[in-house]
Order: C-alpha cells, then structure tokens, then sequence
C-alpha cells in the first residue's frame, strides 16, 4: 500500500508574507527616521527660521517617501500606513489578518525609525515630545490629508504613479494644513517619542489618531463614489 505523506502545518507568516512585512516595516523605519531626522537637521540650521525648517523638512519627506514607494511598492504595496492597510483590506487586497500584520510592523518601524533619528542626532534613543499639537483646526487638517491621501493611493493605477502622487500630495498638504499632514497613524506614535520639530506630544496623540481614521474613511467613501467598480470585494 502506497503511504500517505502528510502536508506539514502551515506556518504564518509565509515566506511571501515575510517578505512584505520585512519591506512594511523597513519602509516605515526609513520614512520616519526621514521625516524626523530632515526635521532636526532643518531646525538646527534655519537659524529659528520656521517656514524655512518645514521648506527643508517637506523636500526631504517628498524625495524619501517617493523613492521607499518605487522601491517597495513591488514588494508589499509600500503602504507603511494603518489606513492605507485598512482601505487595502476593504478592497479585497490585504486579507484582514495580513493587515493586522501590517500594522504592527508599521507601527513597530515607525518608532524604530523615531529612535534611530535621534540616535543619529546624538539625542535620548526615546524622547517624549513637547510640541503641542491639538484642537479642532490640528484636528480637522488630519482629516482632510487622511482623505485626500486614501483618495489619492486608490486612484493611482500603478506603483509608479502612487510614488510621484502621493510625495506630492503628501509635500502640498504639509503646507496647507495646520498640522503639517501627519496623514499616518503609525508615523503619528512615532513623532511622538522625539521632541524635535517633528514631534508631537504624546496626549495629543489619541485625536489625530481618531482624525486620521475619519478621514480614511471619509477617503474610501469618496473612492467608492469615483470609481465603484474597483471597491468590489470579491
């Protein structure tokens, strides 16, 4: 009688899965430590100049966040942002325990990266922030660049769009908002272990995450107007 092999059990994360949460985390890392670094070096060399520290800060941001989504993007979707996994898991796209995986090395990067800019910068490997941002304005900012980023990440056909569309959006909104676009849950626990001028203090933090979240969905929901066929989950 011929023996019967027995499958071995599957084992999470796959082999593939590894690989996409290894380009989530690693991509997080690199644009926080980005965003938090450009922001110290910003701030020590204007001189107290502020528009001109966020004018170094944003470019820094646009030319990180564009490249870590050309490069990434192949690998995992380069969302490193709990919304985006969020949108991609309604869509179909991101199975619901992926996405929490996602999250977790989102987060997980993000703070590595808060720490490894600090470390770069000779500062305290965790240091709570000071840097007060809060009320309904901060509040409402988060939203409105929530939104249009999940618009924005839906309507791109391609990586190779989502990475010039999404740094540019992302470099816009820092301008036009009064939060200068956090836009990322994840990226929002990070900045809050730098007090730098990136930083965000962190009983502050809870309200953009709440804000960020409205506005993911308020996102999604204008993507679902523009363009229902691609909101379909299977």
């Amino acid at each position: 009688m011929q023996s019967v092999r027995l499958c071995p059990p599957t084992k999470w994360p796959e082999p593939a899965l590894r690989r996409e949460l290894l380009a989530e985390g690693l991509g997080a890392l690199l644009l926080a430590t980005a965003v938090i670094g450009s922001g110290i070096m910003a701030e020590r060399l204007a001189g107290g100049n502020q528009a001109l520290a966020l004018l170094a800060n944003t470019g820094a941001t646009v030319a990180a966040l564009a490249t870590l989504i050309a490069m990434l993007g192949p690998v995992s979707g380069a969302h490193f942002n709990p919304v985006v996994s969020m949108v991609a898991s309604f869509r179909g796209e991101l199975a619901p325990m992926h996405a929490i995986g996602y999250v977790a090395i989102q987060v997980a990067g993000c703070c590595a990266g808060a720490m490894l800019a600090n470390a770069m910068f000779e500062l305290p490997l965790v240091h709570a922030s000071t840097h007060a941002r809060t009320g309904f304005a901060q509040w409402l900012s988060e939203a409105i660049a929530t939104a249009g980023l999940v618009l924005v990440v839906v309507m791109s056909p391609t990586v190779r769009d989502a990475a010039w569309r999404v740094a540019a959006w992302i470099g816009a909104a820092y301008w036009f908002t009064a939060s200068t676009s956090f836009a990322n849950p994840a990226i929002t626990i990070g900045r809050s272990l730098s007090d730098t001028f990136a930083g965000i203090r962190p009983e502050d933090v809870p309200e953009f995450l709440v804000a960020q979240l409205v506005g993911g969905l308020a996102g999604w929901a204008a993507a679902r107007a523009l363009l229902p066929r691609v909101t379909r989950v299977p």
